[in-house]
């Protein structure tokens, strides 16, 4: 039980920025040249704690669909 905790941390800042550019899952998805998977990028906005390389992963993809450059500080909260 104490191991969900831990993992869920509640809605993330990238969700809300993904919300003002108006972009879905699939935008990142597709934009990405690494492979990432809707999952990863649903699990990103949940709050669902992530391993570095695949916050890299959903970064380099946001920055790239979004034309700006934000940093893993401005999208995660851990």
């Amino acid at each position: 039980m104490n191991a969900d905790i831990e993992r869920n941390l509640g809605e993330q800042p990238i969700a809300k920025i993904m919300a003002e550019h108006g972009l879905k899952s699939q935008q990142l998805v597709s934009v990405s040249t690494e492979q990432i998977t809707h999952k990863m990028v649903s699990r990103a906005c949940k709050g669902r704690k992530l391993t570095r390389h695949v916050q890299f992963k959903v970064l380099n993809a946001l920055n790239k669909a979004t034309g700006k450059t934000y940093s893993l500080k401005e999208l995660f909260t851990y």
